[in-house]
């Protein structure tokens, strides 16, 4: 079960990777800066769980590093929660819809822990259009629920 872990959690995280590649590139919107997460997490060492303003925060070294080894942790461990829910059976005849549910799911994660943390307020209240950036992320956790269907998929077919 490591295996598929692994191979949907990297996989469902790449699809997200993929799809902000893109959106910067096709309609030039920025996507979240896993520096930032980085210096989110090299604060809590000493103590301080949330910020004013993230992007204000004192840098860290080696923030970028932190960011984007924990946004791929988190890819493997919401992989294990979806498998640990779907089990075996959905390995076996991968189905679309309950991926995609269970993204919608992940989209708590950053509208009620990280943007929060940031300075953004819960489900980002505090920015200038707090509906603008729900929509996204609840539109890139739809593309880490297709991620997952589309990895699953493809270690059934390889099976």
């Amino acid at each position: 079960m490591v295996v598929e872990i692994m191979v949907l959690g990297v996989g469902a995280t790449l699809s997200m990777d993929l799809w902000a590649l893109l959106r910067r590139r096709w309609f030039g919107v920025a996507s979240l800066d896993y520096g930032w997460v980085g210096r989110w997490l090299g604060h809590m060492r000493h103590g301080q769980f949330s910020h004013a303003a993230i992007a204000k925060a004192a840098p860290l070294r080696g923030e970028r590093l932190l960011g984007w080894g924990f946004h791929y942790l988190t890819g493997l461990l919401f992989a294990a929660a979806f498998l640990a829910w779907g089990g075996q059976a959905w390995l076996q005849r991968p189905a679309l819809l309950p991926a995609l549910l269970f993204g919608v799911v992940t989209v708590a994660a950053p509208l009620l822990v990280m943007q929060p943390a940031f300075g953004m307020g819960m489900a980002a209240r505090r920015t200038p259009k707090p509906w603008l950036v729900r929509q996204r992320a609840l539109l890139t956790h739809l593309v880490f629920g297709l991620g997952l269907y589309l990895s699953g998929a493809a270690l059934a077919w390889l099976g």
